[in-house]
């Protein structure tokens, strides 16, 4: 298949996800008499960034993936690693900003950056038997 398709599948695949994560958070919220509007602006920016951490990182494997496979091995591990500190510190700062601006529940804004590995396993776990990777 396809690397890009593959990368939009995936990240359809997260967001809807992603979604469905951040709807049963609020619910949690609301039932525990918590919600207010730190609640959806923590997990929508939560949300946000964790979904363009993703997204990011597909791409950076995948153009890491490419070089490798022109037998550019150290430029695939370069982008891996520029990938990385990049993806990160914009995480970090997005973060760092939305907590200090004070309109964020930290609690809803960190809870979204675990949902894409649960996805990605529950989503595998689902998948049918012939699409799954070797």
């Amino acid at each position: 298949m396809d690397s890009r398709k593959t990368i939009l599948k995936e990240t359809l695949l997260v967001t809807g996800g992603m979604a469905a994560g951040i709807a049963v958070m609020f619910a949690v919220f609301a039932a525990l008499g918590y919600w207010d509007l730190t609640v959806l602006w923590g997990g929508l920016i939560g949300g946000g960034l964790s979904l363009a951490n993703f997204l990011l990182m597909s791409v950076g494997v995948n153009a890491a993936a490419d070089r490798a496979e022109q037998q550019n091995v150290k430029g695939g591990q370069s982008v891996i690693a520029a990938s990385f500190l990049l993806r990160y510190a914009g995480l970090f700062l997005g973060l760092f900003l939305a907590a200090k601006s004070g309109q964020c529940n930290l609690i809803a804004l960190l809870l979204p950056l675990l949902f894409p590995r649960l996805i990605l396993t529950l989503g595998a776990f689902f998948r049918k038997k012939e699409d799954r990777p070797a």
